[in-house]
């Protein structure tokens, strides 16, 4: 066979036929998930794509464009990476449980587990801890799994029991069971961190550090090669309590100010969601974007704007908490599919094509 050969487009029938019984069990899902949130007596909201920031991560890649105005000026714009900024402002409205599906975009990822455009199921509850989204994503998995009427998650010879009680464990317990490394060593009382102090632990466990890696790579690197791999195997697990430097838009923990109110849910060692107790403190969520904007100029040459409107509605944002999930990669989950474009009824075109 010719290497360099094109593989037919999903609109090929015979590579449709593949594809469509993760479709249905695609919409067979979404509908018992809109059912769930219904039963929880939350109001499903939709939120414009098109907005001032996408975003303030220092690792996000936004896709850009530009409106004219009506007397024929250019007003940029970019597709939205979330809708939590749109969506935390109905918090301050006066909403108080509400769930989205919402289409979202992001640049430079394309692969297995990542495409382009996709769709992030987000939540809030107001007034509630984070915790009680930790107990919505356990019912959520088993609900999913249920619905496709199988017993397990699944991915890439992986698998996970989304009946069986989950798995919870800090970051900083993590690091020290997965990689040897004291993490909070190297992150002081009021958040800050010691890049030297982690790079010299990586440098004890044989991890390799490059002269421009900042405090955050470092973290990265540890996670990625050293923790992920364990999480979310037999069962899922939810990994909580991030640095603070690592949950911009969290609350900081009651318990250890070190740390913030954020958590990840992995299953089969795939990322599905992260969840917060959110921040709404406006000066430090300022505070937070412009060190986030510093960093991606350092690094990418780039940065975003700051969305006014979203720091002006925290100071109306009532406590509350807040999560994405990945719904598609949900889906590839529960029906077994291999790649992300597999469960989306029509993926983006491939680029050069």
């Amino acid at each position: 066979m010719n290497s360099s050969a094109k593989a037919s487009p999903w609109w090929t029938p015979s590579v449709h036929a593949d594809r469509r019984p993760f479709l249905i069990g695609r919409n067979a899902i979404q509908a018992a998930l809109r059912g769930f949130f219904a039963r929880e007596d939350f109001v499903e909201v939709d939120t414009a794509v098109l907005q001032v920031s996408p975003g303030n991560e220092a690792h996000l890649h936004a896709f850009a464009t530009e409106a004219l105005t009506t007397d024929g000026q250019n007003a940029p714009f970019y597709l939205h990476t979330s809708p939590e900024f749109a969506c935390k402002k109905l918090l301050a409205a006066g909403e108080e449980r509400i769930s989205c599906f919402a289409h979202v975009y992001r640049n430079r990822e394309r692969g297995p587990l990542h495409h382009p455009e996709f769709t992030m199921l987000e939540w809030y509850r107001a007034g509630e801890s984070y915790e009680s989204l930790m107990m919505d994503c356990v019912r959520i998995l088993a609900l999913a799994a249920e619905t496709v009427k199988t017993g397990k998650l699944a991915y890439r010879g992986a698998e996970s029991d989304p009946f069986a009680g989950p798995e919870r464990i800090g970051v900083a317990e993590a690091f020290e069971r997965h990689a040897g490394i004291d993490l909070l060593a190297s992150v002081a009382a009021d958040g800050s961190t010691d890049r030297d102090h982690l790079a010299a632990e990586l440098r004890r466990v044989g991890m390799r550090v490059a002269d421009d890696d900042g405090w955050a790579d470092l973290f990265s690197r540890v996670l990625v090669e050293k923790i992920e791999p364990y999480l979310g195997f037999g069962r899922i697990t939810i990994l909580d309590e991030y640095p603070i430097s690592e949950a911009a838009l969290a609350r900081p923990s009651a318990r250890d100010p070190r740390v913030a109110e954020r958590f990840e849910l992995y299953a089969c060692g795939v990322e599905l969601a992260n969840g917060f107790g959110e921040l709404t403190n406006a000066a430090e969520q300022r505070r937070r974007f412009e060190i986030a904007m510093t960093e991606k100029a350092r690094i990418y040459g780039e940065t975003y704007p700051i969305d006014e409107d979203f720091l002006a509605a925290l100071a109306l944002m009532p406590e509350a908490s807040g999560i994405a999930l990945g719904f598609d990669r949900l889906v590839m989950l529960a029906t077994g599919a291999s790649r992300i474009d597999q469960v989306l009824w029509a993926p983006v075109a491939e680029y050069g094509r």
